[in-house]
């Protein structure tokens, strides 16, 4: 029930979200703070900050729900991310439910560039950092780059309208597009069904699951009350986006050990990892950030769109509906092509925080970054190799146990009066 997860994470943004907007101002106007955070008093701030700041010290449970807007939104990607992975590795993307996984992968898209677009508006010194590398990013676009950058940020980040047009589509554009997906997304399961698992009585042709009701709804229900209610305990005891401790966003300011949400860190490593390389293509300047800012991330997302095609087009399936679900040893290839996948973005996630691995372990990040990029190439192709194997060794055991279980039962001798 990942997706049932995401759903009401989903949910949850939206109530939360509702009640922050009330309250935030969405400007990058600037202003003295006179608030009761007395440490940044008489300082020169942006509305936003400054509304941020009101939500967190002046308005009753503003604080928590901001927070469990905020860690609401790292499940929901979790929870997505998660949802993903069950049906990459039990190959339930194939055929009918194709678009299913394409839904997802754009779904994903969204959700990342909308909780960056959520964190990016408090005006504080990290959020402009972010703010920042992103402009960057854009405008390494060839062509179209500094276009791009002028219709997101207005111009020059910071620009006056940067927060104005950031806040625009992170409660209104991307938000409904969201809802739109997952209405279809949830249209189409309805029309096409769950799959099942591997089991007696399970075939393409059948389909066996829980009623609607009362059985799966209640289920659905308790595990809404559970996502609220773990979503509050952690924004009632868990800190989470302290931007009072940050300070307001200043153009040359930048934190020490920043680091992005989750998600978006292995772009972040991506960056850091990539060699200092530019080229000259057609007459056109194409930096080094945007081979690991741009191409990166689209050849990972291209693989995620192709997959269920490219799948079907190697391992020779039909175009028939599949609706029984392969386990992850039954297909060895598949689950050691994830898994390599899935090691060589930790790499880079963990290359997103080279700095503070560095701290901690004393070394130079240099070193670090180094070893890193060995990795890079070594470790996905050692697990995949771990994978394919174990993988053929449990297939070999299953084999072997169907073989004594067969040679165990009775024999039956046909004769006739």
């Amino acid at each position: 029930m990942l997706g049932e997860i995401a759903l009401y994470s989903f949910v949850l943004l939206v109530l939360t979200g509702a009640f922050l907007a009330m309250f935030f101002n969405a400007s990058s106007a600037h202003e003295v703070y006179h608030g009761s955070y007395k440490a940044l008093d008489g300082v020169s701030v942006t509305a936003a900050y400054s509304s941020v700041l009101h939500i967190s010290f002046d308005i009753p449970a503003g604080l928590l729900v901001r927070q469990m807007h905020h860690w609401a939104s790292l499940v929901f990607v979790a929870a997505i991310v998660m949802h993903l992975a069950r049906i990459f590795f039990t190959a339930a993307y194939r055929s009918p439910r194709e678009i299913n996984w394409i839904i997802g992968v754009t779904l994903l898209i969204l959700v990342m560039g909308n909780g960056f677009l959520g964190y990016s508006i408090g005006g504080d010194v990290l959020s402009e950092a972010g703010v920042r590398i992103a402009y960057a990013i854009l405008l390494s676009i060839p062509i179209f780059g500094q276009w791009l950058a002028f219709v997101f940020f207005g111009g020059v980040v910071p620009s006056d309208v940067m927060i104005p047009r950031m806040y625009a589509l992170h409660i209104f554009l991307v938000p409904a597009l969201i809802a739109i997906l997952i209405a279809v997304h949830l249209s189409i399961i309805w029309r096409q069904k769950h799959t099942n698992y591997p089991g007696a009585g399970r075939t393409d042709q059948t389909i066996v699951g829980s009623r609607l009701w009362p059985s799966y709804a209640l289920k659905s229900f308790g595990l809404c009350f559970i996502v609220f209610g773990v979503v509050a305990f952690m924004g009632a005891f868990v800190q989470i986006n302290p931007v009072w401790i940050y300070g307001p966003a200043t153009p040359t300011a930048i934190l020490g050990n920043a680091q992005p949400d989750w998600y978006l860190g292995w772009i972040e490593g991506a960056l850091r990892l990539f060699p200092g390389v530019s080229v000259h293509v057609g007459g056109f300047f194409v930096p080094e950030i945007f081979f690991p800012g741009v191409v990166f991330p689209a050849l990972i997302f291209l693989f995620l769109y192709l997959y269920p095609f490219l799948d079907r087009w190697f391992n020779f399936h039909t175009a028939r509906p599949h609706n029984v679900l392969l386990l992850p040893y039954q297909q060895p290839f598949n689950t050691a092509l994830g898994c390599a996948v899935f090691v060589m973005l930790l790499v880079v996630f963990f290359a997103g925080s080279d700095d503070v691995i560095a701290i901690a372990t004393g070394t130079l990040v240099g070193d670090i970054r180094t070893l890193l990029r060995i990795l890079f190439f070594v470790a996905p192709a050692v697990s995949f190799l771990l994978a394919y194997s174990a993988c053929a060794l449990v297939r070999h055991h299953h084999a072997r146990r169907v073989h004594r279980q067969a040679e165990s039962q009775p024999a039956i001798i046909v004769g006739s009066n």
